[in-house]
């Protein structure tokens, strides 16, 4: 096994810390400390830098607010500065968590995403009878900071690197040792990361041939029922004893043929439906979305920069009738 060094110095460039406010203010110019941030560009990044070769890091500035998309989930959102802190970090570490990562993982990857997952699913539809769908029980609040950075010293034999994790880390805890907050882009990659042992373990050691994986909900198919249920038995304890994880109880082994829920769809071999929770999510968004804009909460260049991702959204599902639906009956500018 080959570890990747020296890549502490690399994240402390003045280059790869530009690189990383570019990544953190995309989309974000209007904000206020983004514009603070800015009005002080070389001071801050300087100081950025500074705190890093000191190994005195800034972190843990967090400030928490819920979003119900669709069911409830604190938000904890990094400080700006830190959030360059988090873009650089990445910048140099993500080639390492890519080179870990197996085929069929779809999360927080260039050239994958959710899209491909379902597509994928779609393929494995056709030459199997059977899935079973799992995901964990409080997956973000769940994940042990000594299992992590155990895995993280498997791929990297940078110290420092190592120490800066710990870092953010400790910065927040559901309890002792546990627990990593929803919004944060070290977050979604140290997460992604995590179930990679989990995923090696299913196609190396287990040989399951139909395995897809986004972060943590995941699906394997098979031809035998009886298979899929032997290795249910064999997953919740693998997960158990090497990641300190549990399944939720909505454990689903059924007929493909009755369609796969995933990602908020429902995928058949030859079609791809919204999930029930989708049609009903994307009507009450719709009409949320426009009655702003009617009483003048939002301008019509906001509604429709909320209204375009919901759109897309439905537009990878056989749909077509719902939105014109929608639309006719909800709409006034489209």
């Amino acid at each position: 096994m080959i570890r990747s060094g020296n890549l502490y110095e690399k994240i402390c460039t003045y280059e790869n810390l530009c690189m990383a406010y570019k990544k953190a203010v995309k989309g974000k110019h209007d904000r206020s400390e983004v514009i603070d941030f800015k009005a002080s560009f070389e001071k801050n990044i300087e100081k950025l830098r500074l705190d890093l070769l000191k190994r005195k890091p800034d972190v843990g500035h967090y400030y928490f607010f819920r979003v119900h998309d669709p069911k409830p989930r604190d938000i904890c959102a990094a400080s700006f500065p830190e959030r360059v802190l988090h873009h650089a970090m990445m910048n140099i570490c993500e080639p390492v968590f890519e080179q870990y990562a197996i085929y069929d993982s779809y999360a927080c990857r260039k050239n994958k995403g959710s899209h491909a997952a379902i597509n994928r699913a779609q393929k494995f539809c056709r030459i199997n009878a059977w899935y079973l769908k799992l995901d964990i029980r409080k997956y973000f609040d769940s994940i042990d900071h000594l299992t992590v950075i155990d895995m993280l010293a498997r791929k990297m034999k940078d110290q420092d690197v190592l120490d800066l994790f710990a870092i953010i880390l400790d910065t927040y805890q559901t309890k002792s040792g546990k627990g990593l907050p929803i919004g944060n882009l070290i977050s979604q990659h140290l997460a992604n990361f995590y179930l990679g042992k989990f995923d090696h373990w299913i196609k190396e050691i287990m040989k399951v041939k139909h395995y897809i994986r986004y972060m943590d909900d995941f699906i394997l198919l098979s031809n035998s029922q009886c298979e899929l249920k032997k290795l249910l038995d064999n997953i919740i304890v693998f997960l158990d004893n090497h990641l300190l994880l549990k399944l939720k109880e909505n454990i689903q082994l059924n007929k493909v043929k009755h369609g796969i829920p995933f990602l908020g769809y429902r995928v058949f071999s030859e079609k791809i439906l919204l999930s029930p929770q989708s049609r009903i999510r994307f009507i009450e968004k719709y009409r949320l979305y426009e009655a702003k804009c009617l009483h003048g909460t939002w301008s019509i260049d906001e509604m429709v920069r909320h209204m375009m991702p919901l759109i897309e959204f439905t537009k990878k599902a056989d749909a077509h009738g719902l939105r014109t639906n929608v639309i006719n009956r909800f709409g006034v500018w489209s």
